[in-house]
């Protein structure tokens, strides 16, 4: 834990006391989103303090172009980012003819922040002396409408406490944004057309080389003691990609005077280029027939039933409850499944790091999140994603490593199938994120009992990614077996290994259950059959080929311990445990050079035991015992993906305390800052492993022969918890506590289920 300033409560995220060293990490923890476009926490007002400013609109990227200092064959040649985009929340105020800036500020009082979890919103307050001794105090609310995914809200309100003042807000949007992470400084957007009409205004921008056309657009309202004044602005100022109104508003002491801005994004993704403008104001339209409090009661009434499913409540332990309402929230506002074109970005609308691209975090973490708290078709419309970027997966393959005949291997980043991560040991070396993408279409099958994604679409996906997993296997003589050179697996902290045991291993699972999806597929859905195997050209030669590589794969071992080796070569490092590190050497990712970490043997998430968490039915608990001996006093958990696994493994074995230590550092990942690095943006994918830890760790909750099982545990600092599921159609409630496992189904269904060993037959009684 690296910060502790977030007041526990059980539906909000509470900041108060103004500090400017917390503004970075706090405009990330209070970001807001909706699915369609996400914003940090930035001040609407002026901020001449350190800020990292970022609005985000889902599907808008550009392809910055790879900075490296000696160029390799096979880069990619740029890497993609989502932009930060126009800014359409600001509001220059001026009180007295001083601009309030909270950085100048003689005094700043009360300040709270909340980020209102239950209903969606968020709202700062503050009483602020201004250096010409002017107090005002402040309150301003914010959201981004769940139903108008194309709308912001704003009321930002202002009251006079020691004298009478006159106001001026100054409402504005700006298009000449820059995205903090640039490679070259290049300039991402070009503006094309500025408009006004009395309190609304629209600036239209195009992204270069990626030609994305946006129309940005605002409308204002002045109110005095909360009724509407028809004040127009008075002046009206441009420039080459802003526009800015002014309104100036004589407020007496204790009179409040606020400003409503209701602003947003219309995108080419969605409209034709010459409609932009026309489709904004028709969600103006929408807009003003609701009003501020309408829309806001819209907002309320939209979060209801979203937590009405997704919902997980824990009695008795408050920053748990807290941690866990905050994963499920991002999670929700980063991505509804509206959208089939849309995928879930490790940072979300959260920050810049990673681009917002699409990582294999969506198929190994985010994938069972969605499944159970949506209709399942949301999680096929991530699989479909897959498949519709199949022809670049082969391309991907063919043009940077020289496979042929359909090999596919998947981008670790991307937005539109392109490879776009500039990283070589990454790019291409961290291949093992084809099997992600194969187990995702086995997990979809396991838990929705939907096999109709399989023969329609899916079989050519696994199709693809056996051939690439058969021709990057080499034949070792030395060995007698086939080999995997040259990888990085899940623990990046291991560049360019030989023989990552969790690579060798799902590649084995990923032909041999592709080999046995072409035989079902071939006995059951024939005219399938016939059709994907004209289509790729596989012959049963092939397949042989394919299983003899399968079942003579070398998987690294050591007798002495008798445990699988993460990579050749392992055991020649200086084994030495994290418990026994310098706490001032962590994170060693900020302290080490990268030379000092790969020659070290921490591992920076779950590496072999990844692989005991997706195949845990192939190995003995004694066996997953021994790996978590072996293999935790070396991790580091240094990625956020890491915790999670841990803490399901951990509760697997009944050790309760280590599980719930990890499940406090997954949840509170982001709250505590556990890794120092917040201030960049939320950690989105990895809170889908935090859901995992209650569900499938502390709730047992898995799949077996068709049939729902849950072992419940419970840790000894919760009175009890409580989740739902979504489980083939039929709503599945699940309570525990310390003395029982109650377990409902919700309207007139009824279901078989497994606890604790033991079969039921549950329905709504």
């Amino acid at each position: 834990m690296n910060q502790d300033y977030i007041i526990p409560n059980n539906w909000s995220i509470i900041e108060e006391g103004f500090n400017a060293a917390s503004v970075k990490s706090s405009e990330s923890l209070f970001s807001i989103g909706n699915g369609a476009m996400g914003q940090r926490a930035n001040f609407e007002e002026d901020y001449s303090g350190s800020t990292f400013q970022g609005s985000y609109i889902a599907g808008v990227y550009y392809p910055d172009k790879t900075k490296v200092g000696w160029w390799k064959n096979g880069y990619p040649k740029y890497f993609a980012k989502v932009l930060n985009a126009p800014n359409w929340i600001g509001i220059v105020v001026e009180i007295n003819g001083e601009s309030l800036d909270l950085a100048t500020c003689k005094e700043i009082k009360n300040f709270r922040r909340e980020l209102n979890m239950k209903e969606g919103w968020y709202n700062r307050s503050f009483e602020a002396i201004l250096q010409n001794n002017t107090q005002v105090q402040v309150n301003v609310t914010r959201f981004l409408s769940l139903d108008l995914d194309e709308l912001g809200a704003i009321k930002y309100e202002v009251t006079p406490v020691n004298s009478d003042a006159k106001v001026v807000f100054k409402p504005y949007l700006d298009a000449g944004i820059e995205n903090e992470d640039t490679n070259w400084e290049e300039k991402f957007w070009e503006t094309s057309t500025i408009r006004h009409d009395e309190n609304k205004a629209f600036i239209v921008a195009r992204t270069l080389k990626t030609n994305f056309v946006v129309a940005t657009f605002m409308q204002n309202s002045i109110l005095v003691n909360n009724a509407t004044a028809n004040v127009l602005p008075v002046e009206v100022h441009k420039e080459t990609s802003k526009i800015s109104f002014s309104y100036e508003i004589a407020a007496t002491k204790g009179q409040t005077v606020s400003i409503q801005k209701l602003g947003g994004y219309t995108v080419s993704t969605n409209h034709t280029e010459d409609n932009l403008i026309l489709a904004a104001k028709k969600v103006l339209e929408k807009a003003n027939s609701k009003g501020f409090d309408g829309l806001l009661n819209q907002q309320k009434e939209a979060w209801a039933k979203i937590w009405e499913m997704s919902d997980i409540t824990i009695d008795g332990d408050v920053k748990a409850q807290q941690g866990i309402r905050f994963n499920i929230f991002q999670l929700n506002q980063t991505y509804l499944g509206k959208d089939s074109r849309l995928n879930i970005g490790p940072k979300g609308f959260t920050g810049e790091k990673y681009g917002g691209s699409t990582y294999w975090d969506t198929e190994a973490y985010c994938i069972p999140f969605y499944m159970a708290t949506k209709n399942q078709n949301v999680a096929r419309s991530l699989l479909e994603y897959r498949y519709n970027q199949l022809d670049k997966a082969i391309e991907n393959a063919q043009n940077n490593l020289g496979f042929k005949n359909g090999a596919a291997l998947y981008p670790m980043v991307t937005m539109n199938g392109e490879e776009c991560h500039n990283e070589w040991e990454i790019t291409h070396e961290e291949i093992h994120r084809n099997g992600a993408i194969a187990f995702a279409i086995f997990n979809y099958y396991r838990y929705t009992g939907d096999y109709s994604y399989i023969p329609e679409k899916g079989l050519e996906v696994l199709i693809g990614i056996a051939r690439f997993w058969f021709q990057r296997a080499t034949f070792s003589k030395h060995k007698n077996k086939y080999v995997i050179l040259g990888v990085t697996g899940p623990n990046e902290y291991e560049n360019n290994v030989n023989n990552n045991w969790y690579t060798n291993y799902i590649a084995k699972w990923c032909i041999d259950y592709t080999f046995d999806q072409i035989q079902k597929v071939n006995a059951e859905y024939h005219s399938d059959y016939l059709r994907i195997m004209q289509k790729v050209n596989l012959n049963d030669n092939e397949l042989t080929s394919w299983k003899k590589v399968a079942d003579n794969l070398y998987f690294p071992y050591s007798e002495e311990y008798g445990v699988f080796l993460q990579q050749d070569g392992f055991l020649d490092k200086e084994l030495v445990k994290v418990s026994d590190l310098d706490k001032s050497q962590r994170p060693i990712n900020q302290k080490w050079s990268w030379d000092r970490i790969l020659r070290s043997p921490y591992i920076k998430q779950a590496d072999i035991l990844q692989g005991f968490y997706f195949f845990e039915d192939h190995f003995t608990k004694e066996q997953l015992e021994k790996h978590f001996d072996f293999y935790e006093p070396f991790t580091v958990h240094e990625s956020s993906l890491s915790p999670c696994v841990h803490s399901i493994q951990a509760a697997v074995l009944g050790r309760m305390e280590q599980a719930y230590t990890f499940y406090l550092r997954t949840s509170r990942l982001d709250l505590d800052d556990y890794n120092k690095e917040v201030h960049e943006g939320l950690h989105i994918t990895s809170m889908a492993g935090t859901w995992m830890s209650i569900v499938e760790g502390f709730g047992g909750m898995r799949i077996k022969n068709n049939v729902l099982h849950f072992e419940p545990r419970i840790p000894s600092q919760w009175q009890g918890y409580s989740f739902k599921i979504n489980f083939r159609n039929a709503i599945v409630k699940v309570e525990v506590s310390h003395q029982e496992t109650k377990v409902t189904v919700e309207g007139n269904q009824e279901i078989d289920i497994v606890v604790n060993g033991t079969p039921q037959l549950v329905k709504n009684q």
